[in-house]
């Protein structure tokens, strides 16, 4: 089957998620989603009912971020967030799992959580990715456990990261890896044939989208949606989307 630019088009989930980002910010990344077709914006849960408004009448749906991004929330908060977002317009959620309680290895309180921001998800009619924090959480079990919990409660995605898990490097610096081949393989082959995989934080680049669509991911978060998108037309000459 032919790829088409409107295939890639709906991998992305176009990320306006920057603590520093304005309402204006907002208004020009749904203009460039609306424009590109994309699958989603995913927002912060005070721009949902913005952005609803704003991309009403496309076919760009409307995702939002709980526990964003440390995942730090008590599971009765990330619920009450996961509520308020739907009621605001939200139709995917993206939740940020416990990372402390699955480092910890208290894989009870890591199902309960997903469990409930699932259950809750799905009585609104909204689908949730549950978000691993594969720069925090490294250990090859512990992500396997974690794709194992995600399939038994129901859960819609995995995803592999925030964006914003950053680590401090050898010189100091921090910075983060997000998605990598490897992760998005071991998410595919440990979860059920109903859980989708996402991939997010660093992909940044055409090829980039390829090779995480080509291990297994439906879905990928990105800011650089427009370069990719352009390129994608330009190399596939399957026409613009803009």
């Amino acid at each position: 089957m032919t790829t088409t630019v409107k295939d890639f088009a709906k991998m992305i989930d176009h990320s306006v998620l920057h603590p520093t980002l304005t309402d204006e910010d907002l208004e020009r990344e749904c203009r460039i989603a609306v424009k590109y077709d994309v699958a989603s914006v995913c927002v912060k849960p005070y721009a949902v009912k913005r952005a609803a408004e704003l991309l009403k009448g496309s076919d760009v749906l409307v995702g939002c971020v709980i526990g964003f991004p440390a995942g730090n929330s008590s599971i009765a908060v990330k619920v009450f967030e996961t509520k308020q977002a739907i009621a605001d317009g939200a139709v995917e959620i993206d939740m940020v799992i416990n990372i402390g309680k699955a480092l910890g290895g208290d894989w009870k309180y890591i199902e309960d959580e997903i469990r409930a921001v699932t259950e809750a998800c799905h009585a609104g009619n909204a689908i949730v990715k549950v978000i691993f924090e594969t720069d925090f959480i490294t250990k090859k079990q512990d992500k396997i456990k974690l794709c194992e919990i995600c399939t038994r409660v129901g859960a819609d995605y995995v995803k592999t990261s925030s964006g914003f898990g950053f680590v401090k490097q050898p010189d100091g610096n921090y910075n983060y890896t997000g998605a990598t081949l490897d992760d998005l393989r071991l998410m595919r082959q440990h979860s059920g044939n109903k859980v989708k995989v996402k991939a997010a934080g660093g992909v940044r680049t055409l090829d980039q989208l390829i090779a995480v669509r080509d291990v297994g991911a439906t879905r990928s978060g990105a800011t650089a949606t427009a370069a990719m998108l352009d390129e994608a037309a330009a190399r596939f000459d399957a026409g613009s989307n803009g």
